[in-house]
């Protein structure tokens, strides 16, 4: 880890970059939920409960702009397209956010306290 060269509070902070990605609500959800696969949109929102239409096309935009997510046209439609990690989503997933959600599950009993 490079903790030397990346200072707590520091704007160019690595870990404030990482942070970035976790930082809205549903990226993390959508990003997991991509885990499965390649996927449309509408499956996307009827495998993330919760999620409004609104909130989906805008994390999706935000995590392709980041590039983690790849939006593939196919054939003709208005939900023609498909939706799939890149290779640094995936890492993302299966690295930093899959030991995120490790950690929080094996914390879940102190976590729910401080509400």
């Amino acid at each position: 880890m490079k903790e030397a060269s990346c200072e707590a509070f520091v704007s160019d902070c690595h870990v404030r970059a990482a942070v970035e990605l976790i930082n809205h609500t549903w990226d993390p959800v959508v990003v997991s939920a991509l885990r499965m696969g390649p996927t449309r949109r509408s499956v996307l929102l009827d495998r993330i409960a919760g999620a409004s239409d609104k909130v989906l096309t805008e994390s999706l935009r935000r995590l392709a702009s980041r590039g983690l997510v790849a939006k593939t046209p196919r054939d003709s439609g208005r939900d023609a397209a498909v939706y799939e990690l890149t290779a640094l989503g995936t890492s993302f997933a299966s690295g930093p956010l899959a030991h995120l959600a490790e950690w929080a599950a094996e914390n879940q009993v102190e976590l729910s306290m401080g509400s």
